[in-house]
């Protein structure tokens, strides 16, 4: 008489490796889209952003033997080069670096907070680009203070600030500070 054995099925080791992939993907998408994401860390890269495009117009500068500057509006920045024989500014690109609709800039030159143009009230005309941050052949730039911030009561606030002969870091700025 033949015996029937009960088999115990369990799961392969294939099978597990699937749902432990599945379950990876599915909790790397949430981090992602939660912590990563934020407002604050979005803010964090754009001022990293600008400081690095300092740092390397400041180079450039240097390199080819000409004045750079980089022209701020509310929420938009631009890099210019200095035309000696037009005796002007000229855009690099043609586009300007947009910030997020939530974010906002100011700059400080020389202890004044300057009034930045908006989208409406921006000159298309060549003629009138004129750099607010200027970066000089032999190294130096404008002495500034820079500072991105949410636009939202108590959103985040990050400053760049030179002394004109070191290249910007990014530091937090304390809600109640000035610029």
């Amino acid at each position: 008489m033949p015996r029937f054995h009960r088999t115990v099925r369990g799961f392969t080791l294939v099978e597990l490796l699937v749902v432990l992939v599945i379950l990876g993907c599915v909790v790397g998408l949430v981090v992602l889209s939660t912590g990563l994401a934020s407002p604050e860390r979005a803010l964090r890269n754009e001022a990293e952003r600008l400081a690095g495009l300092i740092g390397v117009v400041s180079e450039e500068a240097v390199l080819d033997n000409r004045d750079y500057g980089i022209r701020f509006e509310a929420q938009a920045y631009q890099v210019l080069r200095h035309d000696p024989q037009q005796q002007r500014w000229q855009a690099l690109g043609q586009d300007l670096h947009r910030l997020p609709a939530w974010a906002v800039l100011s700059v400080e030159l020389e202890g004044e907070t300057l009034r930045l143009a908006g989208d409406e009230e921006r000159s298309e005309s060549e003629e009138d680009l004129q750099p607010q941050l200027v970066l000089l052949s032999s190294g130096e730039l404008s002495p500034f203070r820079l500072l991105l911030a949410e636009q939202r009561r108590g959103g985040a606030r990050l400053r760049l600030s030179s002394d004109g002969f070191r290249l910007p870091v990014v530091e937090r700025v304390d809600a109640g500070s000035r610029l």
